[in-house]
């Protein structure tokens, strides 16, 4: 079926330009080597093991609250303004990043655990939108090619955080939380909420009995638990990858800040291309395969880099790197998209963040404390090669024609791509 093009479409598709800023610039490459180096300093490792365990508290509190609030969400037809809500904590947090100084280890902490946590929130009810906006056989499509517009907006943050870093680190951060802002207002302005009927009732009882009632019943979707198992171990070595990234070509190969804007200028597009081609692929021959090829290309990007020796070389991992991390999230969000009951989709996205989130805290913990422990970060980057490859081990044993069918749905694409 053809794509269409409207309003809700591209609003959707904007808050990917929107807040891939923050991923980019706040998580990846400049705050993430601001803190461990500006704000913490002090022995090997002693940065990594904090910051680490900065994504691990908010990824925590993430994991807590999540399938709760998309049960809420999903009851009282609100997705919207917890989108809204989560997402300015994120712009005024960020913001404020301006104000942490050297030494000032608790503030940093504290404000960027907040960011993340309304970030990777707001997160839950934005993909529950994914269903409500187009067609089964156009998910993929639409899901990729809202990852390929996260990166030109990833892009657009990186090539201004280059340009402010000429003048002052800190200016960054507040510029980063404008560009969340002001692109966020065509998702407010154009994305519509079906207004579905809903009764009046104390939302967050109904939404504790529902989740209560979703972990006893998720049994009657097995393809579905099965990818959930997948997901949680390659997105842990996924998220670990966009948390250390930036400092492994830092530590390893004594690249700058500047240097790493550079290197993320180049990835971004491979990664955009990644997004198109694999989204694509997704639709042509279905999203098992278009994912399992994706992780094949983190393995690969792994197993590079550990014996990767010179910045120059490093350069080129990064442009691999790109190509599957745009190809394997926007995959992820689309398998869960499509073994999913429409009537459950943000209670469900609720569970997969949960899962998602809470992979997250394992992985950038372990990092840190081999890269403290060990005093080497390549033993760091080589323990993310048994993710991925059990990830991909995993997902092997997923069908997802069985898995539509036990969401009630049947989708040409993924018949033809199983």
């Amino acid at each position: 079926m053809k794509l269409k093009l409207n309003k809700p479409l591209l609003g959707w598709m904007m808050y990917d330009f929107a807040n891939s800023a923050f991923t980019t610039i706040i998580v990846t490459v400049v705050y993430s080597v601001y803190f461990i180096n500006t704000v913490v300093g002090g022995d090997a490792g002693y940065g990594e093991m904090l910051w680490g365990r900065a994504i691990g508290i908010s990824m925590t509190l993430v994991a807590l609250t999540a399938p709760i609030l998309g049960a809420v969400a999903d009851y009282s037809r609100s997705k919207k303004k917890f989108l809204f809500i989560n997402t300015y904590l994120t712009v005024i947090f960020t913001a404020l990043l301006y104000f942490v100084g050297p030494g000032q280890i608790s503030k940093g902490m504290i404000f960027f655990i907040i960011a993340n946590y309304g970030f990777n929130s707001a997160n839950v009810f934005y993909d529950a939108f994914l269903p409500e906006i187009t067609t089964p056989d156009n998910i993929g499509k639409v899901s990729g090619f809202g990852w390929a517009l996260g990166y030109l907006g990833g892009m657009l943050a990186l090539v201004l955080s280059l340009i402010l870093l000429q003048y002052d680190v800190l200016w960054v951060f507040p510029m980063i939380s404008v560009h969340f802002f002001v692109f966020s207002l065509f998702t407010f302005f154009w994305l519509k909420e079906l207004r579905l009927p809903s009764k009046r009732t104390n939302y967050f009882k109904t939404a504790y009995k529902r989740v209560y009632n979703s972990l006893k019943n998720m049994r009657s979707y097995p393809e579905l638990l099965k990818f959930m198992l997948s997901y949680f171990i390659y997105n842990d070595a996924i998220t670990t990858v966009i948390v250390f990234a930036s400092i492994y070509g830092i530590t390893r190969f004594g690249m700058n800040t500047q240097d790493m804007l550079i290197y993320f200028i180049l990835a971004q597009f491979t990664s955009i291309l990644g997004s198109a081609l694999f989204g694509w692929l997704t639709d042509k021959k279905g999203v098992k395969l278009s994912l399992s090829i994706s992780l094949i290309i983190w393995i690969s990007v792994v197993i590079w880099a550990f014996f990767c020796s010179t910045a120059f070389e490093y350069y080129f991992v990064g442009l691999l790197a790109g190509l599957a991390i745009g190809s394997s999230q926007s995959n992820s969000r689309t398998m869960l998209s499509i073994l999913t009951p429409n009537d459950r989709q943000a209670e469900f996205f609720g569970f997969y963040t949960l899962t998602g989130r809470l992979s997250s805290i394992i992985g950038p913990i372990m990092y840190g404390w081999i890269a403290h422990v060990t005093g080497d970060i390549r033993y760091s980057i080589l323990s993310l090669l048994v993710f991925f490859l059990a990830g991909w081990i995993a997902l092997q044993f997923v069908n997802p024609v069985k898995g539509l069918r036990d969401a009630g749905i049947i989708c040409k694409t993924q018949i033809n791509g199983d």
